[in-house]
């Protein structure tokens, strides 16, 4: 979910120092042990965005109890943390909604001197994350990807005929191809900041537009092929794509790409694919960061820095599919992941990427009511 990037991400091919030494991981557990008893981390994570193993080896390593919860919208997670009782010590925004989020003062800043596998990070996208983040003070990025459409060939050539443009947005924002669609299932995001500005960007207009007129044009496209959209969620469509419940949806590439692979190893006859639209796609990235009501940030500082590791990020690339941040980690990403351009996209589709901006509040007012109506069908 981040869900987000500008155009010039490095290519991460750094060669990789191995990680840091469990013992000094140890050492900086052992150095916060409390005489109460049992310590404890509570995160706050998208859903399916991590590998199996993360937490479990992060908690033999260290003895640190994590309480893992997940959620599917940025909205969700705003909301706790506007409440200023978010019960969590680390939660991962998209970088759209960070900048708010920071001046709202929902965050605290992080202690570097805790953090000593920051160096692993890539320096080009921790200046493109400071457009989020002065100072890159409260945050790092965790993962990044693209918002594109995933698709199942086999369904959509039998709707739509061997010319099916798959590889554009007209798949979903035109009437005449998603009206047919609909017979095997449609999937839109459950996120305003990500199906509005790919609207616009559809339509020739700014992603990132602030003008009212342009949302009423994005707002009269959607309305128009709504009826046709099966449901909106933001994590549904995985299972649903693998398991050929529905034939397209919009989504993030590790999310479809996850589905691709559900499909692949249940050897049910389905295929999944993935594409990024050539009028232009959203490349966002999605951060770490402690809020300022957290309990645990000993703990939280811990498990970021064990983030961090460049072995223990590849896995988690490797599992989910997305790409990740850390330069000293790329060599260690599978070679389908690291060399799959619907994740790690190239220098040529790269130009037709758009970044996700913080917008002014009365635009996010209008953007809001926009996709309650456009999801309330009214």
């Amino acid at each position: 979910m981040i869900r987000h990037i500008g155009k010039s991400v490095a290519n991460f091919l750094s060669a990789v120092s191995m990680a840091l030494p469990v013992s000094v991981l140890a050492t900086q557990a052992l150095a916060a042990t409390s005489d109460a008893g049992q310590r404890t981390l509570n995160i706050y994570n998208w859903s399916d965005y991590i590998a199996k193993d993360t937490i479990a080896n992060f908690e033999k390593e260290t003895g640190i109890k994590v309480n893992y919860d997940v959620f599917d919208s940025n909205e969700v997670l705003e909301a706790k943390l506007l409440s200023g009782q978010s019960a969590y010590d680390i939660v991962a925004p998209s970088a759209d909604f960070l900048l708010h989020q920071i001046k709202a003062g929902v965050y605290q800043p992080l202690d570097k001197s805790k953090l000593p596998n920051w160096k692993h990070l890539d320096d080009e996208l921790m200046t493109l994350a400071t457009n989020y983040d002065p100072g890159n003070q409260f945050s790092f990025p965790y993962l990044w990807g693209t918002t594109g459409i995933g698709y199942n060939p086999k369904q959509v050539q039998e709707v739509l005929g061997e010319d099916a443009p798959v590889d554009s947005w007209s798949l979903l924002f035109d009437e005449k191809y998603i009206s047919k669609l609909n017979k095997c299932g449609v999937a839109f995001l459950n996120a305003p900041t990500e199906v509005i500005p790919a609207a616009l960007n559809y339509l020739g207009l700014d992603p990132s537009s602030t003008r009212r007129e342009d949302y009423a044009k994005a707002e009269a496209l959607l309305m128009k092929v709504r009826p046709y959209v099966t449901y909106f969620h933001s994590s549904r469509s995985i299972s649903d794509l693998a398991n050929g419940d529905i034939c397209v949806a919009m989504g993030w590439s590790g999310d479809l790409l996850q589905a691709a692979e559900r499909a692949k190893e249940a050897n049910n006859g389905v295929t999944i694919k993935y594409s990024i639209p050539n009028e232009g796609a959203g490349l966002w990235f999605d951060m770490v960061a402690i809020p300022k009501d957290a309990k645990n940030t000993e703990e939280a500082h811990i498990f970021l820095n064990y983030l961090l590791r460049p072995d223990v990020i590849a896995n988690i690339s490797n599992y989910v599919a997305y790409a990740n941040p850390n330069k000293s980690a790329t060599e260690l990403v599978d070679a389908k992941i690291r060399d799959n351009p619907g994740i790690y996209p190239t220098e040529e589709t790269r130009q037709r990427l758009f970044v996700f901006k913080t917008l002014p509040p009365r635009v996010n007012r209008q953007v809001n009511r926009l996709f309650t109506k456009l999801t309330s069908g009214q």
